[in-house]
């Protein structure tokens, strides 16, 4: 079985993440699979690169393709300064619709992090990737846009508890029943598919009554509609917390926690203090995933990083994983579960790039190459 991918290098350190990342991936299909299965390369254009040579960083052909083959993989992208695209990013999973930005959680034996038992964090993270301050609606302060939706809100809402009209910005974040529902079905079928009995709602319902209220009412009446039965058996366990509690929680007893739902916002803050007490962005891997169609682009969480772009010490760790998220989304778990053995007994060794290495008890430093040909060896 042959797959095609296709794939963005990237901007600043994105391609030396995304070579190593295709090499090892590729060493692990053909020692799991030998020559009957094999990933095909397809690149294309995104990114600063795209726009010197032809003028779009994100062209419609790689919007196609992604389409097209119905998975990718994607280094990190810079965003436009200025006019145009406000993200890359932003702009790939609403054009595709790739609601849930899913991002599993887990520590390896022999990384060194802030936390005493990092071993206790197990969850999976289902973020809303299309809705809430992803849609991107907001006025700045002082302009005439920022006037007139405060002369709204004042004159035809009755709203008078904007304190200084003339200097706020003004910002709307809409939360859907749909777009909250696809999400928490996504994670409950999730769940119950990979053994996982607890599905958490995150959400500050009980300051904003209307929209992440919203998201735990619809959330929770989701859950009642579609899964009663595992309900009701003990099979799958719905619940809820506030996001400020959950932060709390997440670092004194992160046991409680398996999958997690939970809106853009929140989803950012709480996928980034859990990649924290693993050992940081740079083994946090994330995926961007419509679960209805199955399209799915799989990307390195952290960002272009040009300060060391070209210098052989980026960690490609993040999208190397994002990479093994891919293999296991196609069925290949044979191949994506030798990565993550050939990584647990490479970080035991205490061999690492620097950003890790550093921090392990006579820990090795490798490059960026040396690290990825070390994986591939200890496959």
């Amino acid at each position: 079985m042959k797959v095609t991918v296709p794939y963005i290098k990237g901007d600043g350190v994105g391609p030396e993440v995304t070579a190593a990342t295709v090499s090892i991936l590729d060493a692990a299909v053909r020692k799991a699979y030998g020559s009957s299965n094999a990933l095909e390369w397809l690149e294309v254009p995104a990114g600063q690169q795209a726009y010197e040579q032809l003028g779009s960083y994100m062209p419609d052909t790689t919007v196609e393709a992604f389409r097209r083959y119905g998975l990718g993989l994607k280094g990190p992208l810079t965003t436009p300064v200025g006019g145009g695209i406000r993200s890359l990013n932003v702009y790939l999973r609403q054009t595709l619709d790739l609601y849930v930005c899913l991002r599993p959680v887990r520590w390896f034996k022999g990384v060194e992090t802030p936390v005493k038992r990092p071993q206790d964090v197990d969850m999976v993270v289902f973020r809303e990737n299309t809705e809430d301050i992803y849609s991107g609606i907001e006025w700045e302060a002082g302009s005439p846009e920022a006037r007139k939706f405060f002369e709204f809100l004042r004159d035809s809402m009755g709203v008078d508890k904007v304190r200084f009209p003339e200097t706020s910005a003004f910002g709307v974040k809409p939360v859907s029943r749909e777009g909250t529902e696809r999400l928490v079905r996504a994670a409950c079928r999730y769940a119950l598919d990979h053994g996982r009995r607890t599905v958490t709602l995150v959400h500050k319902g009980n300051i904003m009554k209307f929209t992440e209220g919203g998201f735990k009412n619809w959330g929770y009446e989701l859950a009642r509609r579609e899964f009663g039965p595992q309900l009701e058996s003990g099979e799958l366990v719905v619940n809820d917390v506030i996001c400020d509690a959950f932060l709390q929680n997440a670092l004194l007893r992160p046991r409680d926690y398996s999958v997690v739902a939970t809106l853009n916002l929140n989803g950012d803050y709480i996928s980034d203090q859990l990649a924290a007490q693993v050992g940081g962005v740079g083994i946090a891997p994330g995926a961007n995933i419509n679960f209805d169609s199955g399209l799915a682009i799989f990307e390195a969480t952290h960002g272009t990083a040009p300060d060391i772009a070209g210098k052989n010490i980026v960690n490609p760790c993040s999208n190397l994983l994002s990479g093994v998220m891919m293999l296991e989304h196609i069925g290949w778990d044979e191949a994506a579960a030798l990565v993550y053995a050939a990584l647990e007994s490479t970080f035991a060794r205490g061999m690492a790039t620097a950003d890790l290495a550093r921090l392990m008890p006579g820990g090795t430093s490798l490059g960026t190459r040396e690290f990825a040909n070390q994986i591939s060896e200890a496959l």
